[in-house]
């Protein structure tokens, strides 16, 4: 743990447009409060830029990628965070919808997957997190461009995700599907609030890092969409790089208000059943990374091959007997999952 309470080398751009799709807003708001949080994740507020609603104009987003890039080239120990939520799909070429999108004017209002991996390859971090919901289940009211076609993922991504080590994406959907909305986030956006929280942190060092928090959010979109909405994660060479704290340095995680779930309490169990727990599940969520990895090449749902959804649910259903068994010795030790 270091000896400052704030994630000094954190930095985000968060982009949620707007226009038919309000909730993208608030979604990316809500990353906003989550990541400058100090008592969850501490960035620097300096270091998180917002552009919603009609601030997330092309040219503001395009700007704003030329500011990261200009913060993390400062900084050999840099974590840059992306996150977009809005449509993104083909027309016919792949773009990112941006508020102010006009069909009639493509090139000059929207940005292309080429345009969006070109200033994402200018960032020169050791670790980079894009996150992606750009498939909403929600109005087109300003997509009439003839032939376009949703997409959560732009395919110029997976060129990025070679250029080395500590980059990945998670995308809110495969291809097929649609990002659902809730109360009061989308479930991805909910979902991810949650695993910068600690809530699926498998080592409680106050970190929250990718594949936990990666694999967190692929579990609770699915569970709370029954298995309508499947996230993508795609990593390259990455190593298990922290996103964030989690606890703004602490190492217990603390419950979000409006969540239904909470984190696992391993503090209210014997320390040495603590210990064994949690290398089980990091040995179960080491297998279930595998999966996801093979999976994420499966745009589409029915392309997936039934022996890898059928592993990928045996390892699910073995994570939870082994929370199962947590909470009911927690419960018995007096804890309670609603304080």
């Amino acid at each position: 743990m270091t000896e400052t309470s704030q994630f000094t080398h954190g930095y985000a751009l968060l982009v949620g447009v707007g226009a038919d799709l309000t909730i993208t807003i608030d979604d990316a708001v809500a990353i906003r409060d989550i990541l400058t949080d100090p008592n969850r994740c501490a960035y620097p507020g300096q270091n998180v830029r917002l552009l919603a609603g009609e601030n997330a104009t092309r040219a503001n987003i395009l700007g704003g990628m030329e500011w990261l890039a200009g913060q993390v080239d400062n900084d050999a120990a840099a974590t840059a965070v992306v996150y977009f939520s809005g449509h993104g799909g083909y027309m016919p070429e792949y773009h990112l919808v941006p508020f102010g999108y006009n069909p009639q004017d493509i090139d000059g209002t929207a940005i292309s997957g080429d345009e969006f991996s070109a200033k994402l390859d200018a960032l020169n971090s050791q670790k980079l997190l894009v996150l992606l919901d750009c498939c909403h289940a929600g109005g087109m009211a300003d997509i009439k461009a003839v032939g376009y076609a949703k997409s959560p993922i732009p395919p110029q991504i997976d060129d990025i995700l070679t250029r080395g080590s500590g980059r990945a994406v998670i995308a809110s959907s495969r291809k097929d599907e649609v990002s659902y909305t809730s109360l009061p986030y989308s479930h991805f956006t909910l979902a991810l609030r949650e695993g910068l929280s600690g809530y699926g942190a498998a080592d409680r060092d106050g970190y929250a890092y990718l594949t936990d928090v990666a694999l967190y959010v692929g579990r609770m979109v699915a569970n709370r969409t029954r298995d309508k909405q499947h996230p993508i994660l795609k990593l390259s060479a990455a190593d298990n790089f922290p996103i964030a704290y989690y606890a703004g340095g602490a190492s217990t995680p603390k419950a979000l208000p409006e969540s239904s779930s909470h984190p696992t309490p391993y503090e209210a169990i014997d320390i040495d059943m603590v210990a064994g727990y949690r290398r089980i599940l990091k040995r179960y969520q080491q297998n279930l990374l595998v999966v996801e990895e093979r999976m994420s090449g499966f745009y589409d749902q029915a392309a997936v091959p039934l022996d890898l959804e059928r592993t990928k649910d045996g390892i699910l259903r073995k994570i939870e007997q082994i929370e199962t068994k947590i909470e009911e010795q927690a419960q018995a030790s007096g804890w309670s999952p609603h304080p």
